[in-house]
């Protein structure tokens, strides 16, 4: 128990409709997709209880409420303060990121991305015809992954048009400091490009660090950024596709809107409802989640550490996602992925969906109850052991 919230409670998810829980045989266990094996807040399944007893799930009307709670919400906890008229809905954050890109890039034109990369964002500029420019994130003595400025700069060519920026950063687990931030607006600035930041863990900060949102470091960065925020990662809410593209410039806003058109539909009424009563009722459960998150980020790394010969691990700053280096292990093949898959029976992501940088690793969801981690754990051990 966790401030009166059960995060310990395992429940059987296999009798539902779960990708997570389907994708693999029974006796895998899931590690894997960004989906956290805890009940959404309790605020939020009231709010969709009563939605449902209304009985008419008609369309979704052009109502402020959630512009209003996202408006609110980035004021209190970042202290950004923007219009409700900023603020777009969108379905998704993965979608919405194509169509920025689209918006801002012309066919053949560049989109910077830093790598390893999410696999949606290292795919947002090519579904649409530009060009994927890479900026390889490089790493300290312990592992930890820094952003060196000079080399991003020189990342930037003639055609690159826009950056887009994951922060806190998927699969790495990195939340940017205002300095490395501060350095990439500026080499954006010079050179006359667009910012797309997906922010969409930015609530998942752990040890009491502090999200900047890349837009409110400046009026000039503020005019040339879409900033991309839902609550689908923080409350477990991915299957009810909401999400909000906040868009001061409204110059800006219209270009994206326009590029969405009919392409893109609004969330679904379900989704808004659980976004609002997520945003302006569920902070206490947030913390409680983040306690049992950061608790549970100790064990994995205490256990890499200590019984996982050849892996080694950097804590992560924010999400649930842990960014196993496995090139020491001496697996088979240099294929941890498959290796954990048929010898311990765990399911992880492949660190090479991520791109350049990710050979050899593999991400570990840890947002779990602590007895499936450990289990996890145990069954990787077995297998690097046997």
């Amino acid at each position: 128990m966790t401030a009166g919230f059960d995060f310990d409670r395992v429940i059987d998810r296999r009798a539902s409709d779960s990708n997570k829980w389907h994708k693999f045989g029974p006796d895998v266990l899931p590690l894997w997709v960004a989906d956290m094996d805890f009940p959404s807040p309790p605020a939020v399944l009231a709010a969709l209880q009563a939605r449902v007893a209304h009985g008419f799930f008609g369309y979704l009307t052009e109502h402020p409420e959630l512009p209003e709670a996202v408006a609110e919400r980035v004021a209190k906890r970042y202290g950004w303060r923007v219009s409700p008229e900023a603020v777009v809905l969108v379905p998704g954050v993965n979608v919405a990121n194509n169509f920025a890109c689209g918006a801002l890039a012309a066919p053949g034109e560049g989109i910077l991305l830093q790598t390893p990369a999410y696999p949606p964002i290292l795919r947002a500029g090519s579904n649409l015809g530009r060009v994927r420019e890479e900026h390889v994130l490089a790493r300290d003595g312990g592992g930890r992954y820094v952003v060196d400025l000079d080399a991003f700069a020189a990342a930037i060519t003639p055609r690159t048009r826009a950056f887009v920026l994951c922060n806190p950063h998927n699969p790495v687990g990195r939340v940017y400091g205002r300095t490395e931030l501060e350095g990439m607006a500026a080499a954006c600035l010079k050179r006359d490009l667009w910012i797309v930041a997906d922010e969409i863990h930015c609530d998942l900060l752990l040890d009491g660090r502090q999200h900047v949102p890349m837009a409110s470091l400046s009026p000039e960065v503020e005019q040339r950024t879409i900033t991309f925020m839902a609550p689908s990662k923080t409350f477990n809410l991915p299957g009810l596709k909401c999400a909000v593209a906040i868009v001061p410039n409204a110059t800006l806003r219209e270009r994206l809107t326009t590029a969405m058109g009919d392409l893109m539909s609004k969330p679904n009424v379900l989704g808004h409802t659980a976004a609002v009563a997520a945003y302006r009722d569920c902070d206490d459960w947030l913390e409680a989640l983040l306690a049992y998150l950061a608790a549970n980020r100790d064990v994995l790394v205490d256990y890499v550490r200590t019984k996982l010969p050849g892996v080694t691990v950097a804590p992560a700053e924010a999400t649930y996602l842990a960014w196993l280096d496995c090139r020491g292990a001496r697996i088979p093949g240099g294929d941890p992925y498959t290796f954990f898959l048929e010898r311990a029976r765990v399911a992880l992501n492949d660190g090479r969906m991520f791109g350049p940088g990710g050979e050899g690793f593999v991400r570990l969801n840890f947002g779990c109850p602590r007895t499936l981690l450990t289990q996890g754990l145990e069954r990787m051990r077995n297998a690097l052991t046997a």
